[in-house]
């Protein structure tokens, strides 16, 4: 389009921001064929700016076969078709900053979809092959693979072809994993970044950003190796400074996908001259435990102050089971395999439990991450086997639930067919999810909607300063901003609230004798 770049905008919004993440095919349904769009984001864009948020965070929804929700993308230039057009999606940017919401898009920069150009020439034998990673097999015969890495979805990363190499995808098959060794590979992201931030996109959120860089003798994996084969290789730096470069001309800002233990190597990525910020995991893993939630809080912070980096902090995503349903169950661990903690026990316990950790998130120092729904209290839904779509179930053999329980389309209003969402949802909707509409809930003060709207209006008296923990009991979580308080009880026991002056918000209400009772959060004026 030959457009010129416009003037850098940071302005540090994204230090302290609220980010609603959008997945667009579950959100809402503009056109009436069961799949959520644009047009359906647009049309709701009222909503989002009722609901307090600094900005928008969509996941993929590039031109792309689905074969992993859009994270196997066909084409970064152009809308998935199911979604609508790249005009609409210039109108929705634009749309939503004359809101005051900003706009994150998603970049997958460690694989695409089997049917982008790239791979497809490659598979004609064409000069692309070497922007992947072909190799021949080992064995007699060339039938074993390359060497010895596992899919993070189940089985070998490796599918062999018909001419008898073999290709590499730590994903799904659909996902062949790009050479990030080849320079093209770089300036083709860099050249994709400058595309959107030409259309007014603020910030994005980088996919599994630190599994890019590859040894390139591809050995097999040995617990301990050091450096990893393709988790946080230091050449990876490289392609983040590069990137920081681009955005910097923008004033746009990253979000990295960094899942790492050590916490040192973690925030090389906030380095000034790297990303902006980096997805806290620790905090959404951890379960309803006080001490165990006070260790999180304390760790993040700290791992990120030598950088001056801003911490995130997130309940929940489309990868993980929603956290009404995680938190109502028994505190004995996050289990990855289900992604959940312990055994099913009481969903009023869990919705009373995700009511009190909104209001904790949403107090802490740095920016907080919304998935959609969760303003709702959404639980995770049950979905029929034949009607699974998450490639994680099929590949583990039926192991793994997936992920499409915290991915139902949203229920927007009551008394309408679907609760609302538009044509007849892609993912079946729970028998009483109308229970949970927007409308209803918009005019329900005690609702977990009217909950997040209040907190996220009343967030700013918490200033931007350090966090200074109270003297509490045991199960019990305290804590000063500014002159304002946050108290969690995560106990049994109802717990007395420290000296203040006013009583700005509560997850529920307090006990006759004026006490926090257990799962419960409360917003205090100093």
């Amino acid at each position: 389009m030959g457009r010129q770049p416009t003037p850098a905008t940071d302005d540090g919004w994204w230090r302290s921001a609220v980010i609603y993440q959008v997945y667009v095919r579950s959100f809402a349904d503009g056109d009436g064929d069961g799949t959520g769009d644009l047009a359906g984001v647009r049309a709701r864009l009222p909503y989002l700016a009722e609901l307090g948020v600094d900005a928008l965070w969509f996941n993929p929804w590039y031109r792309s076969p689905m074969k992993d929700g859009g994270y196997d993308v066909a084409d970064y230039r152009a809308i998935d078709p199911a979604f609508g057009t790249l005009a609409e999606a210039e109108k929705l940017i634009a749309e939503a900053r004359e809101l005051g919401i900003l706009t994150i898009i998603d970049i997958v920069p460690n694989h695409v979809s089997d049917q982008h150009p790239w791979f497809r020439a490659a598979l004609a034998g064409g000069p692309e092959r070497q922007l992947f990673h072909f190799r021949p097999g080992r064995g007699a015969h060339g039938e074993l693979p390359p060497n010895d890495w596992q899919s993070e979805f189940g089985g070998p990363a490796w599918t062999r072809l018909p001419d008898g190499d073999w290709y590499l995808h730590l994903f799904a098959p659909e996902q062949p994993d790009l050479n990030w060794a080849h320079p093209a590979v770089r300036q083709e992201h860099e050249d994709i970044l400058r595309f959107w931030f030409d259309r007014g996109v603020a910030g994005v959120r980088i996919d599994s950003a630190a599994l890019l860089a590859k040894d390139p003798e591809l050995p097999d994996f040995t617990a301990g190796r050091d450096p990893h084969p393709y988790v946080d290789r230091d050449e990876l730096h490289d392609v983040y400074r590069a990137w920081r470069a681009v955005a910097d001309e923008y004033g746009a800002v990253f979000v990295g996908e960094v899942w790492l233990p050590d916490t040192e190597r973690f925030a090389r990525y906030l380095r000034p001259d790297e990303l902006h910020t980096a997805f806290n995991f620790s905090f959404m893993t951890c379960p309803w435990d006080a001490a165990r939630l006070r260790t999180s809080i304390d760790d993040t912070l700290a791992e990120h102050a030598p950088v001056g980096a801003p911490a995130t902090w997130v309940l929940c995503n489309h990868d993980v089971t929603r956290t009404v349903t995680r938190y109502g169950r028994s505190d004995t661990g996050f289990d990855f395999a289900t992604k959940a903690f312990g055994t099913p026990t009481d969903p009023a316990l869990g919705t009373r439990r995700a009511r009190a950790a909104a209001l904790l998130s949403l107090a802490l120092p740095g920016a907080v991450y919304v998935y959609q729904g969760e303003e709702l209290g959404l639980p995770e839904a049950d979905i029929p086997l034949d009607r699974i779509e998450d490639p994680m179930h099929a590949r583990s053999g039926g192991t793994d639930p997936g992920r499409d329980g915290c991915r139902v389309p949203l229920p927007w209003s009551a008394g309408e067919p679907y609760a609302g969402f538009g044509g007849e949802p892609w993912l079946p909707q729970p028998d009483g999810w109308a229970a949970y509409a927007a409308d209803l809930q918009a005019e329900d003060p005690g609702s977990v909607l009217r909950l997040y709207r209040e907190a996220i209006r009343l967030r700013p008296v918490f200033g931007d300063g350090p966090l200074t923990w109270l003297p509490a009991p045991d199960g019990v979580l305290a804590f000063a901003r500014a002159d304002a308080l946050c108290v969690v009880n995560l106990s049994d026991t109802p717990a007395d609230l420290p000296a203040h002056s006013a009583l700005l918000l509560a997850s529920r209400p307090l006990d006759d004798a004026g006490r926090l009772p257990g799962d419960t959060a409360v917003w205090l004026r100093a």
